[in-house]
């Protein structure tokens, strides 16, 4: 076994382990326009419209306020002018988006109750 010295964070590893102390991470265009006032201010905006609830579930009969999250229909890297858009952003819980995410839940449903908002 061959070891070495780790010049990231001094601990011996064997040689060629990959260490990611310090690692640099690089923003993409889709996070540096989600760290904007204008997207906080927007997705508060949307909370609130949606009176803290997940729309899916409250579209199923069920009030869920924990983990509430602004869900973009149309996804950024798709369309960055949809960042804003009141059509394109949904409130979700935790679960459904993920469901969202992963392309279970369906993009015109999810439009269709954003619109009722």
């Amino acid at each position: 076994m061959d070891l070495k010295t780790c010049s990231k964070c001094g601990k011996i590893h064997e040689r060629g382990y990959k260490c990611y102390k310090g690692r640099i991470y690089t923003r993409t265009d889709e996070n540096k326009l989600r760290s904007t006032y204008q997207w906080t201010k927007k997705a508060k905006q949307i909370k609130n419209d949606a009176m803290g609830l997940c729309e899916v579930c409250k579209a199923q009969g069920v009030y869920t306020y924990d983990g509430l999250e602004v869900h973009h229909i149309t996804k950024l890297k798709d369309n960055p002018n949809g960042l804003l858009d009141d059509s394109n952003l949904i409130a979700l819980c935790v679960y459904h988006h993920k469901q969202a995410d992963a392309g279970d839940l369906d993009a015109d449903y999810l439009r269709k109750l954003a619109k009722e908002r």
